[in-house]
């Protein structure tokens, strides 16, 4: 299951890397457990995340389409690095924005970003 995944990632040559990663790669896996004692089932969530690398563009000397990659992935970090900063810049009692909706990368995180601050 892994290595099907790790296949369809996609990768690409830069000048600073041969093989550069040129997407995130995100694996869910749903967990659950059937306890027949008490008739009850538990439910979790496992996501593994290998997030790309940022990109400085003129060092790696990328154009057309490995330039659109770039700033897709650019985009997607800081948004995530905007979600954090807001979790960790709340103040108790203050609710404070905090925008998931900025990408899909943190859209598809939110559940397990928010579950870990509670």
């Amino acid at each position: 299951m892994l290595q099907s995944g790790i296949a369809n990632r996609a990768v690409g040559e830069t000048q600073m890397n041969m093989s550069s990663s040129r997407s995130h790669c995100l694996y869910i896996f749903t967990v659950h457990q059937d306890l027949t004692k008490d008739k009850r089932t538990k439910f979790g969530k496992l996501i593994l995340v290998d997030l790309a690398g940022s990109e400085k563009v003129e060092k790696t000397g990328a154009e057309g389409k490995i330039l659109e990659e770039a700033k897709t992935i650019n985009q997607s970090l800081t948004a995530l690095g905007k979600v954090i900063n807001a979790m960790t810049s709340s103040t108790p009692g203050k609710p404070t924005h905090i925008p998931y909706r900025d990408s899909k990368l943190t859209r598809i995180l939110q559940d397990a970003l928010v579950s870990s601050t509670s």
